[in-house]
């Protein structure tokens, strides 16, 4: 499909500098622009871009000034990344429409209702109990357990498996090799030192607007529920234990681990490889840093770093002195 800057600008309501007419294909990046596509620009390093561009049209938040030239013309919007946002989701949702209907083969189980707008893929399975909410998207090689819900318009794509008594919300997504409700690490040693399972007979609750990366795995509770809230995203490889509660809108980047029994606040976020002790509360607000290893309660909102965690402002002086420890060490030799 093609679109002109006009069309673009009246979608976004843009204000619109060059010409109304260029009309864009496809989209790319502003370090990597091509002829009829369309770019974003949120922020000032990037503005020297737009001298050179090859791109036909390219989205520029209000906030940023620009004089210069440039062959492009220029839409300013108030959020360049967010409008770029709405369009690529009109372009997704025709690379990858909604579906409908119930491919064969696959297994529902005996009383459980499908929706008519709801899809569910070949070699799917629908245990029973389980509830199927409007417009849900369940992709093939599936599995839903008994007495599952699955809420409205969620979707699970390939290979998710969702274990019983588990609790899907309204809006979701979770991604390819996902599961929800798998055994939490629970194990007791006898007197011999055996090692004995101890049954987790909890389950798992995703609030509303959640998103779950490929192969990310939220564990049951051993007694009431897991509970991630709403509008909390994860990215791929996460590990949520038993028992723990994620706060509202807060981000878990890849490989984040966290164990059992802990609370993550609202509004945090865990970037890459981050991991959080069991048994201890992180309160609203907190950001912590690649690798950062969060071994007791964090009860301050700020930024993290290191491990075990600590203020990142101080962390960053702490680590340049490491960094200056061999030589340091040499003087204080020499000295004595």
């Amino acid at each position: 499909m093609t679109f002109t800057a006009q069309q673009i600008a009246a979608f976004l309501n843009g204000e619109i500098r060059g010409d109304e007419s260029a009309q864009v294909s496809d989209v790319s990046s502003i370090e990597h622009s091509e002829p009829s596509t369309l770019c974003f620009i949120g922020e000032d390093k990037y503005l020297p871009l737009l001298a050179q561009t090859k791109a036909s049209v390219v989205l520029v938040s209000r906030h940023l000034h620009y004089e210069g030239q440039t062959p492009a013309t220029l839409i300013f919007v108030d959020n360049a990344r967010g409008a770029m946002a709405q369009l690529l989701e009109l372009v997704a949702q025709t690379i990858n429409p909604r579906r409908r209907g119930v491919e064969q083969p696959c297994f529902i189980a005996e009383g459980v209702e499908i929706p008519e707008d709801a899809y569910i893929g070949a070699f799917a399975y629908i245990g029973k109990g389980a509830k199927i909410g409007a417009g849900a998207q369940i992709y093939p090689q599936c599995y839903v357990g008994e007495n599952v819900k699955i809420g409205d318009n969620t979707i699970l794509y390939a290979g998710v498996k969702v274990y019983y008594n588990c609790v899907v919300g309204n809006d979701c997504i979770l991604h390819s090799g996902a599961v929800v409700g798998a055994d939490g690490f629970g194990f007791e040693p006898d007197a011999q030192g055996v090692n004995k399972k101890i049954p987790q007979i909890g389950n798992v609750i995703i609030e509303d607007d959640v998103e779950l990366g490929a192969n990310t795995c939220v564990d049951r509770a051993m007694m009431g529920s897991t509970v991630v809230h709403r509008n909390v995203k994860v990215d791929n490889l996460v590990q949520i234990a038993h028992n723990v509660s994620v706060g509202d809108s807060t981000f878990l980047c890849s490989q984040v681990g966290i164990a059992g029994s802990t609370s993550i606040g609202s509004h945090c976020i865990l970037t890459g490889q981050v991991g959080v002790a069991g048994h201890i509360h992180v309160t609203d607000n907190c950001i912590f840093g690649a690798q950062t290893g969060v071994a007791g309660s964090i009860d301050k909102p700020g930024m993290y770093q290191g491990s075990p965690a600590i203020d990142a402002k101080l962390w960053r002086r702490a680590i340049i002195g490491f960094k200056n420890l061999p030589e340091m060490m040499k003087i204080v030799y020499k000295k004595n």
